[in-house]
Formats: C-alpha cells, structure tokens, sequence
C-alpha cells in the first residue's frame, strides 16, 4: 500500500524580478514541477514553496536559474545541504540588480557596471539627461551649438544609455535567452530604438529627428521611479524588519554550579534550552517564552501583542520572549525555544501572509502573464500602421516606442502585494495576525459578529462575590468543600473559587476521583463522600433558599451539595473589560451586528451584553461548550455570515465553523490552528482592528488594481495614436507604479487618528 507522506515546505529569496511578469513566470515554472505548489511574491521578491519528496531543493533552485532568476534557500524543511553548485551557498552574496546570479568574486565589470545602485544610477541619468534636453529642445542653445550639436547629445547620452539603463538591457538578454519578456524587454527595446535611430542620424549627418534625449530621460524617469519603488517597498516591510528585531541577542544563563546553587552565565540565546533557567534584569528583554519561577515584575509587551498596558507577573505567569522587563528582576524557566517561541510563530504568520495572493490578484496574474508579449505586437502594429498611412518613419518610431515605454505591468503586479506587504505588517504593530490573503475576502462579507463572553467581553479574572447556605452548614465549611472539588479544575470558576478559599484561610481538603462534567461542574470524592459542584440540575433536590439565588444575581452561581441535595451556592463575578463598551461601538460602526455567547444565565448575560452595549435580543445565554457549533449554524441558515471570536478548546469547532474565526492570541493552541485570525491582544478593539484593517487593505488592493487596469488601457491608445510624446510616458510609467506603492503605504496610518485620540 502507498504511505501518504507530508509535504515539506521552504522560503527563497528570488533575486532580479523586475515586474509581474518576472514573478508570474517564476511561478509558473516551478508549479509545472510534479507534487510543487509555489506562490511567488514581487513585493518581498519571496517564493514560498511546498513541495513533495521526488524533488529537491537543489531542483528547485535550477528551475529558477534557468527562468533566468537566482534563489537563494532562507528557511525550509528540505533534507540535505544546498551547495554552492546550486548558486546559493548560506551567506553568499547575491546580485539582485539584473536577474541572475553573479559568482562572488571582484571585476572591473563588476564594481562598473553591477553594483551601482539604483539611486546612483537615477542621479547619475539625471544629471546627463538634463542637459541634453536643454540641447534638443531650448532654440538659442541648439543655435548656438549649430553642427555639433548631435555630437553633444551623443556624448552625454552614451553614459545614460550603457551605464545607467544597463540593469533593463542585461535583463532583457537575460530573459530572451530564456525565451521570456518582462517590462525590462519594453524599456530596453522602446531606448535603444531611441538611441540607435539617433546615432545612425548623426553618423548620417543629420541634425534633425533627434531622439537621444527621449533615450536619457525616459531612462532617468524609470530609475528615479525605479527608486522610489524599492524605498516605498522597504518602509512598508519594517513592521516585519520590527518583529525581527525584538529578539533579545543574549541571555543571563543560571548554570548548577554542583553546589546546590546557580552561577550567571552571559551566552548568546542560541544556547538556550528547555527547562534552562535564566534571569532577567530590568529594561532586559525576556529571551524566550518561559514560566516566572521567582520575583515579580511588569512586563511590556506592546511591541508583541499591541497591549497597550504593562502586566503584573510573578511566580507561575507565563512570559513571551521579545517582551521588555520594566521594574523588578526574574527568573523565567525556559518552554520554548528558537522557532518554536510566539515571536518566531508571529513572524511566520505575517510573512506567510505577505508571501500569499489574494483572490483578487488572480485576473491581474492571468493579465501581466500576456502583458509583455500583446505590448510588443501593439508596438509593431503601430509602427505598421503609421507607415501605412503615409506617415513618416520618425513619426512611426515615436509612436512605437511611446507604446513600448508607457506600458507597465508593474503597477499591476505590485497593486495586491504591495498592500498585503503594508495592511499585514500593520497588523502585527496592532496585534492583529491575518494568516492568509484569502481572509480578506471574508471579512468583506462577514455582516454578524459572535462575542465568546469569558476572556473576550470580560476579563476573565474571576473572583468570589457571595457564598450563601442552607440549613446550619457554615459558609466557611461550604466554601471549603467547593475549592476541595475545584482544586483538580482549570476553570476560570474554579480557580476563582479555589482563590477565594485562600485569601479567607480556608484550606481545601484532600480529593480523590476528580471528574469534570463539561458544561455542568465537576465532581469529587472527600472522606468518603461524593460532592457536586456545578448547575442545580445536578442535584435531585434544590432547598427554596437557594432555588432562586443566581436568578437576580449578575454573575455565574454554581451549587454546593452532596448526597443528592444542594447545600450552598458560590456566586462568581467576572469584571467587564473596560475597553470593551467602546470595542463594541466600533463593531457597531463598521457595520456588524453583535452577539453575545456564553454559558451563564439569561439575566447575568444580559447584564453583561447591557453593559457591553450589545442588544439584549441578542444574547445568547446558556450554551453548553458543545453546543457554540451549533449556535452558529443556526446564524448562519439564518442568512448571516458569522464571525465567530473564542479562546478555548470548547470554541474550536465553533472557529471553524463560522465564515471568519478569530482565536484570541492567549487562547489554547488548538483554538488558534482553529481560527482565520490571531488577536495578540485580548480585547473586542482588536477585533475590530482585524475587520476594520482586513476591509481597508481589501479597499487599497481593489484601488490599486483598478489604477493599475485603468492607466494601461487609457496610456497604452494614447501613445498608439500618437497622443503622448515618449519622454512623457517614460515620466507616466515610473509614476504608475509608485502611485501603486505609495498608495499601500497609507495602511501604515491605519488607526493611528484612534490611537491619538485615545492617547
């Protein structure tokens, strides 16, 4: 029989992408490898690839180089070591300025012609350019210079044209060799017929139909575009450069000094293991995720999970690595480490995000995969076409080239990653982790919000209220008897109750035979005796004292008794998050309905949902852990689309279920593979930071593709029919993309006209 293995994964950077083009077919030649599911990402020049065992990484790579692209292996599950016969040896450098790789190693070439920047290239172009459009174009000038003025233009133009414009014609060789075309092939093709036409004029002895300066400007119009791209491109990134960066670099190990003692030991947080303690001074981040074993501090974890407040920690809290220590010093035992810590998991989320494609890039994909090709056969046509209608060959040329320079498939394959770039990365600043592009979709729709009521709405820091007792039983004797039961519990009830025991000095009493009775309490045996604790149903008989206790009590009430008869009732309170009221009105205002879920009685939940803002219609009261599956079915035969926000084990069918989950980010790990959405921060704002910046990032990738579309059927007429000078559609093509880049860049402002209020 077939053993069904499971698929590895692995990260590269891709080197020399120029447009959509580039990306599309890097894509698509490595999808046609069997058992290979590959997204590439022009934005992050990442391709995220998943791939089976009949093919390796060294395979992988070759497909790329011989698209005509480098890559280079930044993380994976592959077997084995990649050699530097694959081209990408750990650390080498690659060039990313042309669209292959070149071996590490000095030459004259090399420092000439690859490694200038872009930037330099654009000031250098500038600089030439400038002149020789005085030249061309201002009389007294081209009076003054009479003969030798062609000679002139040529001599400043040559730099422009070899030096500068170098990165758009190696990449253009390189991709023919490879029998592709990108935007490069465009710009190279539309400035050499400039330049050549002008040079065979000027060897001709002609002086008129010059075209040197439309070859220098349109060069120095695309790389100061070119620039501004990649600077746009990297501020939109430094949310990710941020998270990658919260990492402490070492650690103050505590070593067993064979003593009975400890020794510090400063090492670098690679050494850290398991179970290894450290110590954590203040102002010093937390290494790693761990459990406090001593001392109490606050610590700030805004750069994590967007908290706005410090937490109080002390012995058995958990801390996050990447956390600031604010005041006191700890000592923190080590859970996990390396990849496997929430900063790492954060970090792959949002670079999972960035790297994916969202349904609505796949019309510009099936277009930008064509765009190159059709914008040459127009450019032919319109040569063609000016020729035949008597027109002459200068005047055909210019129109042909204007074709071939202001088409840009760049800004549509910019328009989606662009925005996930920025929206995802603001996501993380906001504690908000959007774990695919496709999720933005669902949130568009997504009409009804379903709010878990512990730990969401309210704190879930539970604590005692009321104890009340029937017949000559003691208030301290029932109290002692719930925290006996609630010791072998997690609940947020029963460890309130079991606090509630300890702060009064009521000591619980040895328990055996734990049961917990999901949904309705839990039991145990004590010197011999069953005890319930739990809903009233549990037992045969409620005496009338208690009957009615819960009923007008706002907060959970749960029933002491043994032998089949009530005995006490422990009334519990959780406190409503005081950022909830107002995380509600924002729901609100985004258009969503909200509800209220949770296991307590009607008229506890409706105090809460009151007090939340949240329509008493709308509270669902009493719902078994079970039973929250269900409760969104039912919405959702309902006609709504339901987004469903839980914490717990008991939320994860639920999650799943709805049409968008949302795990908060302290909820269990199986609540989180469960959900569409990670909230670092335990608040209903953070919900409606995740719809609210999922919509707007949506709104900018359709405004972006919609420009995109536009500016290419509008310019690409324009120039055919001789509308546009070449000069000016170089100028439209490197502004086309940057209005697309810069647009993306405006989600870095999202919610921060909120934050200053509030501040």
């Amino acid at each position: 029989m077939s053993v069904e293995t499971t698929p590895r994964e692995a990260e590269f950077a891709i080197a020399g992408m120029t447009c959509a083009s580039c990306s599309s077919r890097v894509e698509r030649k490595l999808n046609k490898l069997d058992g290979v599911e590959a997204s590439v990402n022009l934005a992050t020049e990442r391709a995220h690839v998943t791939f089976g065992e009949g093919v390796t990484v060294e395979e992988l790579i070759e497909v790329v180089e011989k698209t005509g692209y480098s890559a280079t292996l930044l993380s994976g599950d592959a077997d084995g070591q990649v050699g530097d016969s694959a081209g990408v040896g750990q650390g080498a450098p690659v060039d990313v300025s042309a669209g292959m790789l070149i071996a590490p190693g000095g030459s004259v070439w090399k420092r000439l012609f690859v490694e200038p920047s872009m930037q330099t290239r654009a000031v250098v172009a500038l600089v030439l350019a400038i002149p020789v459009v005085v030249i061309a174009m201002v009389p007294p000038v081209m009076a003054a210079l009479g003969g030798v003025r062609p000679w002139v233009e040529l001599l400043l133009t040559v730099p422009v044209y070899f030096w500068a414009a170098f990165p758009f014609h190696r990449s253009a060789v390189v991709n023919a060799r490879h029998g592709g075309t990108t935007m490069d092939t465009l710009v190279s093709i539309g400035i050499s017929a400039a330049f050549w036409w002008s040079f065979v004029a000027t060897l001709s002895g002609g002086t008129q139909h010059m075209y040197f300066e439309t070859a220098a400007v349109v060069t120095a119009f695309l790389l100061v575009g070119r620039s501004v791209e990649q600077k746009a491109k990297h501020r939109g990134q430094s949310a990710l450069r941020s998270l990658l960066e919260l990492g402490a670099c070492e650690v103050s190990l505590l070593v067993p000094d064979g003593a009975g003692s400890y020794a510090e030991r400063r090492a670098g947080v690679a050494e850290l293991k398991p179970g290894m303690l450290f110590r954590v001074r203040p102002g010093e981040k937390v290494a790693t995720d761990g459990v406090v074993v001593d001392g109490r501090s606050a610590v700030d974890a805004s750069l994590v999970t967007g908290e706005s407040m410090p937490v109080d920690v002390a012995g058995g809290d958990e801390v996050t690595g990447g956390t600031l220590n604010t005041s006191g010093t700890l000592v923190v035992r080590a859970t996990r480490v390396g990849s496997e810590t929430t900063l790492a998991a954060i970090t792959r989320l949002v670079e999972r995000a960035q790297t994916g494609k969202a349904p609505v890039q796949r019309l510009a994909d099936r277009v930008s995969s064509v765009f190159v090709p059709a914008v040459l056969v127009i450019a032919v046509v319109t040569l063609l076409g000016w020729l035949g209608t008597g027109h002459l060959f200068t005047e055909a040329l210019q129109a042909a080239v204007s074709v071939l320079v202001i088409a840009c498939p760049c800004a549509l394959g910019l328009a989606t990653p662009t925005a996930l770039l920025v929206g995802t990365g603001r996501g993380a600043e906001l504690g908000v982790l959007i774990k695919g592009p496709e999720i933005l979709e669902s949130t568009r729709a997504v009409d009804t919000v379903v709010l878990d009521k512990t730990g969401t709405v309210t704190s879930g820091s539970m604590h005692v209220t009321a104890v009340e007792t029937a017949g000559k039983l003691t208030k301290t004797a029932a109290l002692q008897a719930a925290a006996s039961v609630e010791a072998g519990s997690e609940h947020p009830v029963a460890v309130a109750i079991v606090e509630a025991a300890k702060e009064r000095g009521v000591s619980p009493v040895a328990a055996c035979d734990f049961t917990a009775l999901p949904g309705a309490g839990a039991r145990a045996v004590i010197k011999g005796t069953e005890v319930l604790v739990g809903k009233p149903g549990l037992f045969d008989v409620v005496p009338d004292e208690l009957a009615d206790v819960g009923a007008g009590v706002a907060g959970t009430t749960v029933f002491v008794g043994w032998g089949g008869k009530a005995r006490a009732t422990v009334t519990v309170t959780d406190e409503m998050r005081v950022s909830t009221p107002a995380g509600v009105d924002r729901l609100h205002e985004l258009g969503l309905e909200t509800y209220l879920l949770t296991g307590d009685n009607e008229f506890t939940a409706k105090s809460v949902a009151a007090e939340a803002g949240i329509a008493s219609s709308n509270v669902i009261a009493g719902v078994r852990p079970e039973q929250k599956h269900a409760v969104v079915q039912r919405l959702q035969r309902q006609g709504k689309v339901v987004a469903m926000v839980g914490d717990g084990v008991n939320d994860a069918a639920a999650l799943a279920q709805a049409d968008l989950g949302l795990a908060m980010g302290s909820g269990t790990d199986v609540a989180r593979e469960s959900a569409d959405i990670v909230l670092m921060r335990t608040e209903v704002a953070a919900v409606a930071d995740a719809i609210g910046l999922s919509r707007r990032t949506l709104m900018i990738i359709k405004q972006n593709l919609f420009w995109a579309f536009a500016y290419n059927v509008v310019g690409i007429p324009l120039a055919a029919f001789g509308e546009l000078d070449p000069m000016f559609a170089g100028g439209a093509m490197a502004a086309s993309s940057v209005i697309v880049v810069m647009n993306s860049l405006r989600l870095r402002a999202y919610a921060r006209e909120r934050e200053a209020v509030a501040a």
